[in-house]
């Protein structure tokens, strides 16, 4: 699994943690300690991950609204934890990843979905992705 991979899959970890026991508050150092000792991840994965954590924290207002405005009809609370935080995370990589096409962003959080959730959530992770892709990253 290369570095990138690792990365966003212990970042949708660690925020899925995060969001079940702390709320919506900046990561604390010993937050992310015991995170990463029940959790290995190889150095750059890691660095990747904590990276893409902080980023989303930074940024979760305008991730939020941009779900918000994909799930019409649909409370972004009644979005499942995991699937919300996958979905944080590829928006954050939207916005802030320009070096990463937006095929290769939703195709990482469908394989990330496959792992961790459940069969349907995969097409709606990938209708809401392609939706978002639409109007962060015309082409």
């Amino acid at each position: 699994m290369g570095r990138r991979r690792e990365g966003r899959e212990a970042a949708v970890q660690y925020l899925f943690a995060h969001e079940l026991h702390e709320g919506h508050s900046a990561p604390c150092p010993e937050e992310q300690r015991g995170f990463w000792e029940l959790h290995s991840a190889k150095a750059g994965a890691r660095a990747y991950a904590e990276d893409l954590v902080r980023g989303v924290h930074e940024h979760m207002h305008d991730i939020d609204r941009h779900i918000r405005a994909a799930c019409d009809n649909f409370s972004i609370d009644r979005v499942g934890n995991v699937e919300r935080n996958i979905l944080r995370l590829a928006i954050y990589e939207f916005l802030h990843a320009k070096e990463v096409p937006a095929p290769v962003i939703i195709n990482e959080a469908i394989e990330i979905t496959k792992k961790f959730c459940s069969g349907e959530s995969s097409g709606f992770i990938n209708g809401v992705l392609d939706r978002i892709a639409k109007e962060l990253r015309p082409k």
